[in-house]
């Protein structure tokens, strides 16, 4: 099982994009997107695209929007997984085979409150399921214990790469990797960190 660390970017522009992604470079090449349309929920993130993003890393985006789809028509080829909640997805067979046809990686996000049985008819075509641990969109809330549990049921029935989203710090994370998670998206960890070097060492002796 791979462990790592994955930063969140949430970015008005291209100028505060491209001014956290150099903050962040020295240590991770991959990153996390957030995409929020202020409709799925209140923020709006990196929407409707952020129009260049830096070809020597690789990139994910998390789509926080009412129409998933349509966004990834349109966006498709700037990131090399495309992770859609869940609960705004219309026809998650389509949508799979879509990505899929694009030679691209897919997963799908769910919210604290829905479900993993949702996803059992669709794990096998899944290159990755987030599990968000807050109500996406409130950025600094609370982490979930529940969602460790859930983590658990999930890991007993799919193997392949189990994401944790929402109030990660090295105490949270050291949780979820023994609960059955090895990705995790950190965002207020490091985008509050004087010290990323001092951070990003942090998280990643949480994954030993």
């Amino acid at each position: 099982m791979k462990y790592k660390i994955i930063p969140t970017i949430i970015a008005n522009n291209q100028k505060e994009f491209n001014e956290i992604l150099n903050k962040y470079s020295k240590y991770f090449k991959h990153f996390q997107l957030d995409i929020m349309d202020g409709k799925f929920v209140e923020n709006r993130s990196n929407w409707p695209a952020i129009e260049k993003l830096d070809k020597r890393y690789t990139y994910e985006a998390h789509l926080m929007v009412d129409d998933p789809e349509e966004y990834i028509k349109n966006n498709y080829k700037n990131f090399d997984i495309l992770i859609a909640n869940f609960e705004k997805v219309k026809d998650p067979l389509k949508l799979i085979k879509f990505v899929k046809n694009k030679k691209k990686k897919i997963g799908f996000a769910l919210n604290p409150e829905t479900s993993i049985m949702f996803l059992i008819p669709y794990l096998k075509y899944l290159d990755r399921i987030l599990l968000l641990t807050v109500h996406p969109g409130k950025y600094g809330a609370e982490f979930l214990p529940e969602i460790l549990e859930k983590i658990k049921m999930l890991r007993m029935y799919y193997k392949k790469d189990i994401e944790v989203d929402g109030h990660m710090n090295p105490k949270y994370i050291k949780l979820c990797k023994k609960a059955g998670g090895n990705l995790f998206a950190v965002g207020n960890y490091l985008i509050k960190s004087d010290d990323i070097r001092k951070s990003s060492g942090e998280l990643n002796y949480s994954l030993k």
